[in-house]
Parts: C-alpha cells; sequence; structure tokens
C-alpha cells in the first residue's frame, strides 16, 4: 500500500534521471511487457532520453515523493484528423500495487485535453496478459472497447491487445 504521506507527481524527465530511467527501463519485471529502449550505460541512457524523450511533445516522469520511478506519455496521432492519442506508462515493478500509476493516469486524463485540446480520445492498448495495466485504466475510468487481435509484435511475437478509451466527455473517476 501506498503510504499516505507519500506524493505523487509528474513532471519532465531529463538526462540528470538517468539512473532511475535505467532502473524501471532495465526492470526484467516490466520488459515482460514493454521495452524502452536498448542501452547498458548510464552514457547511453543519457543519449537516448536527449534523443528519444525530451523531444517527445507529452511525456512526464512518475515522481513519488520527487524520485522518478516511472513515466507517463501520451502519443497523439500525427494523421489528417488528429483527433486521438494514446496514453502509455510504465513503472518500476517494486512501486506495482500500491495505486501509483492509477493516480498518475487519473492526472493525465484530467489535464490532457487542456494541454491537447484537440484531442478528443485518449486509447491505453495493453497486452492481454497484463491484468495489472488492464485494472489501472478501468479504475481510472477508461471504456474496455475490446481485444485487438495478434495487432503488436513484441519479441518476435505477435500479441493480442485489449482496447480502452477515455473520451473529453467522459466523467473523472475520483
Amino acid at each position: 500500500m501506498k503510504n499516505e504521506s507519500d506524493i505523487i507527481s509528474l513532471r519532465l524527465l531529463d538526462e540528470r534521471d538517468a539512473d532511475d530511467f535505467m532502473e524501471w527501463s532495465l526492470d526484467e519485471n516490466v520488459k515482460e511487457f514493454f521495452s524502452v529502449g536498448h542501452f547498458s550505460t548510464k552514457k547511453d541512457a543519457k543519449i537516448y532520453i536527449n534523443r528519444s524523450i525530451v523531444r517527445q511533445q507529452w511525456f512526464r516522469a512518475i515522481c513519488l515523493n520527487e524520485k522518478p520511478i516511472g513515466y507517463i506519455e501520451v502519443l497523439p496521432d500525427h494523421g489528417i484528423e488528429r483527433f486521438r492519442g494514446e496514453i502509455r506508462y510504465m513503472l518500476s515493478s517494486k512501486y506495482w500495487g500500491r495505486g501509483i500509476a492509477t493516480k498518475a493516469v487519473k492526472m493525465v486524463a484530467s489535464t490532457i485535453f487542456v494541454d491537447l485540446p484537440y484531442l478528443v480520445r485518449l486509447e491505453g492498448m495493453v497486452y492481454i496478459g497484463n491484468i495489472r495495466s488492464q485494472r489501472v485504466l478501468e479504475k481510472a475510468g477508461f471504456t474496455r472497447e475490446g481485444v485487438l487481435r495478434k495487432y503488436h509484435r513484441y519479441k518476435r511475437e505477435l500479441r493480442d491487445l485489449v482496447m480502452f478509451s477515455f473520451l473529453s466527455t467522459d466523467q473523472l473517476v475520483t
């Protein structure tokens, strides 16, 4: 359980966070479901942060008492209509089951339609075997829409994903 005095916040990530970034990015429990990038040293992690993360339109570190323990991002669709965005998040496994990811998703859902006003729909796609992540989205008020069969290739395997959505007109769960 999360300690009541713990403070969960979101902030920009930068190269000074490389050690924390490596901790959750290289976490074997996390890598079962998702991989961030390919790096093995702090220098490589800093390069990855500067080249791939800092340039993203909407990417935040999930912090517990100001320490980055994961990330959350929204990837806007850059198609012609640009009304959708995909939410992705990752949390170090030692913080799983404490409600932190759910709170971070709620924080994003409460502000993303202001930060990116052209969005109408926020989508979350979760590997069908990742029950914990599905619960995060459900508890944050996302609607489960169905299964996308053989939708994503991960480690040479085609995986089914569960599609969730949160619309700009949906009510936030408190």
